[in-house]
C-alpha cells in the first residue's frame, strides 16, 4: 500500500506538471449491448445464499450415488444437469458512455460510465395493480467504469503513463482482460498506475493496482495486483511475450483455535505469483498462439478453508501449470474459411479424500486442494462448463471452423471435449468416509454455433447455440468450478443448452 501511494503521488505530480496545456479535441462516444439468454438443464432450483468455496462434503450417498444436490451440511451444488427443474431465461443490457479529452503535450483524459441491468429488474416501473411508481432501487446503477489521465511520449521518450481506473488487457487475454464474454458481461476495470515503454521492436508494461482497500495502515490488510508484461516483435509476423504477475492478499486470517504446539495453524498473507511465456504469429496460411504459465507462492487464504477437526492447512502453496495452444489454417478459396484446433490445460489437485489412519489420527492435518487460478482471464470455453472463465483442475480440446458466410455474416462451428485433471474421491458409505471411489473424469462434450451479422458499420446482430453432452463427471461431481473450489455434482446427466440472441452498437 505504501509503495502504491508513493508511486501514485509521484505520477500525479508528473502528470500535473505536463497538463498545463490547451484543450485540443473532445470526443463523446459509447456502446449499447443487449442479449437475451435461455439456459436449460443447468442450474438447480435451490433458493438461498450462494455457496462458499468448498473443501469437503459429507458422505451423503445411497449405493455410492449422491442424494440430490444437498451434499452435506452447508454445502450445496448450484447445478443439477437434469430436466426436472426450471430453466433460466433473462435479457441483459449494458450501457456505456465515455468522454475523451485531448490536450497539447500528448496529455489525454478519459472518463467512461456504464450500467449493467437485467430487464424487469433494478429500474423504476409502475405497479400495474395500483398505478404507483414504487420501485426506487436503481439510484446507484451508473458506475464510473474508467476514469484516467494519460501522458504519452513523456520528455520526448517512448514512455506513456496512465493513472486512474482503467481496463487492463495483455497478450491474448489468457490471464488478464476486460471480461466481456458470454453472459453476465459486466466487465472489469482496475484502479491502477500503468507505465508503458514502447519502441520499434519491444513493449514493456508495468502496473500496480488496488483490488481492495482496508483503510488501515500502509501496506496492511489490502489486496494488490502487480505485474510486468514484455513483448518483442523483432521477428516479422511473430510476437514473443514474457510476464510476471503478483496478487498479494494481506487481509488478516484468524488462526486456528487449537494452539500451534497441538497442530493448530498460524496463517500469513497470500502471495500468488504467476510467470509465463507466450508466442503468437502467422506463417503463410498458418497462424498460432501458444502460452505456458506457472503459479507459485503462499496460499494461506485457501489452506484455511480445508479444515479437519478445527485445523486448516497453513502450509498451503500454489504450484500448478496452465497452457494453451491455438493453431489455425486459412484456406485460399471461396471466402477463406479457417480450420482451427485448440487445447487448454489448467492444473489442479484434489486432496479431499481421507484414509482410515488419517480418520482415526487426532493430530491429522489436512492438505489443501490447489488448482490453477485463472486471475482475470477474458477467455471462456463455453456457456455451460466455463460460465465465468473459472473452470480449472480441467483440460479441454477443441476442433472447429470459422469464417464469413456472406460479406456481412460470419460464423463459428466447433466441438469441445472436457476432462478433469484430478478426480474427486467420493465417499461410498456415510459411516466410512475413508472408503472412497474416484468419480468419472469425463465432464462432457460441447457443440457450439455462433453467427454475427454486420447490419451496418456500427450495428452488429448476433445469435448462437451451445449444447453440452454431459458426461458422468458432472453428474457424479467434480471440483472444477471457481478455480477448483466449487462442486459440480447433479442428479442426472441430461444435456444442457444455451441459446442466445442480441445486438450491440458503438457510437
Amino acid at each position: 500500500m505504501k509503495r502504491i501511494l508513493i508511486l501514485t503521488g509521484v505520477v500525479i505530480l508528473i502528470l500535473i506538471s505536463n497538463a498545463f496545456s490547451e484543450l485540443q479535441n473532445v470526443e463523446v462516444g459509447g456502446a449499447l449491448r443487449i442479449r437475451g439468454n435461455y439456459i436449460t438443464n443447468h442450474f438447480n432450483d435451490f433458493v438461498g445464499p450462494m455457496p462458499q468455496p468448498q473443501a469437503r462434503w459429507s458422505a451423503l450417498s445411497v449405493l455410492g450415488r449422491p442424494i440430490g444436490n444437498l451434499l452435506g451440511p452447508g454445502v450445496v451444488s448450484i447445478y443439477d444437469w437434469d430436466n426436472k427443474g426450471d430453466n433460466l431465461a433473462f435479457v441483459e443490457q449494458r450501457t456505456r458512455l465515455h468522454i475523451k479529452a485531448d490536450f497539447t503535450d500528448e496529455v489525454m483524459a478519459f472518463i467512461e460510465w456504464d450500467a449493467y441491468d437485467i430487464w424487469g429488474e433494478d429500474f423504476r416501473s409502475v405497479n400495474y395493480l395500483t398505478g404507483v411508481d414504487s420501485r426506487q432501487n436503481s439510484m446507484d446503477d451508473v458506475e464510473v467504469f474508467q476514469a484516467y489521465i494519460e501522458a504519452k511520449e513523456m520528455w520526448g521518450t517512448p514512455l506513456n503513463v496512465r493513472v486512474g481506473r482503467q481496463e487492463l488487457a495483455f497478450g491474448s487475454q489468457f490471464l488478464v482482460g476486460p471480461r466481456d464474454f458470454a453472459f453476465f458481461w459486466t466487465g472489469i476495470s482496475f484502479d491502477a498506475i500503468r507505465l508503458t515503454y514502447k519502441s520499434d521492436v519491444f513493449t514493456i508494461d508495468a502496473w500496480a493496482s488496488k483490488l481492495f482497500e482496508a483503510m488501515s495502515d500502509f501496506s496492511e490488510d489490502d489486496i494488490n495486483f502487480y505485474g510486468v508484461y514484455a513483448s518483442c516483435n523483432a521477428v516479422e509476423n511473430v510476437t514473443f511475450d514474457v510476464y510476471w504477475m503478483l496478487l498479494e492478499d494481506d487481509r488478516p486470517i484468524a488462526n486456528d483455535l487449537i494452539p500451534e504446539f497441538l497442530g493448530g495453524g498460524v496463517y500469513d498473507k497470500t502471495m500468488l505469483h504467476t510467470v509465463g511465456v507466450r508466442s503468437a504469429g502467422k506463417y503463410e496460411a498458418f497462424d498460432f498462439d501458444m502460452e505456458v504459465a506457472y503459479q507459485f507462492g503462499e496460499a494461506d487464504s485457501i489452506g484455511k478453508i480445508f479444515r479437519t477437526r478445527g485445523r486448516g492447512d497453513d502450509d498451503a502453496e500454489f504450484g500448478n501449470w496452465a497452457g494453451k495452444i491455438d493453431i489455425g489454417y486459412t484456406f485460399d478459396f471461396w471466402r477463406n474459411p479457417r480450420l482451427f484446433a485448440s487445447f487448454r490445460y489448467f492444473g489442479g489437485e484434489d486432496n479431499r479424500d481421507i484414509s482410515f489412519l488419517d480418520f482415526v489420527n487426532p493430530f491429522y492435518e489436512p492438505s489443501a486442494s490447489m488448482s490453477f487460478n485463472r486471475l482475470f482471464s477474458n477467455e471462456i470455453a463455453s456457456g455451460a462448463l466455463d460460465l465465468n472463465n473459472e473452470l480449472s483442475n480441467a483440460w479441454w480440446a477443441r476442433l472447429g471452423m470459422n469464417g464469413y458466410i456472406t460479406d456481412k455474416i460470419r460464423g463459428i462451428l466447433c466441438v469441445t471435449y472436457y476432462e478433469t485433471v484430478e478426480e474427486f474421491g467420493r465417499p461410498v458409505f456415510a459411516l466410512f468416509p475413508w472408503w472412497t471411489k474416484k468419480n468419472d473424469s469425463y465432464l462432457g462434450t460441447d457443440l457450439t454455433m455462433f453467427f454475427e451479422y454486420q447490419y451496418s458499420p456500427d450495428l452488429v446482430l448476433e445469435t448462437g447455440w451451445s449444447h453440452l453432452f454431459t458426461g458422468d463427471g458432472v453428474a457424479e461431481g467434480q471440483f472444477v468450478r471457481w478455480n477448483g473450489l466449487l462442486y459440480t455434482g447433479g442428479t442426472d446427466n441430461d444435456g444442457a443448452d444455451y441459446f442466445y440472441a442480441g445486438c450491440r452498437i458503438y457510437f
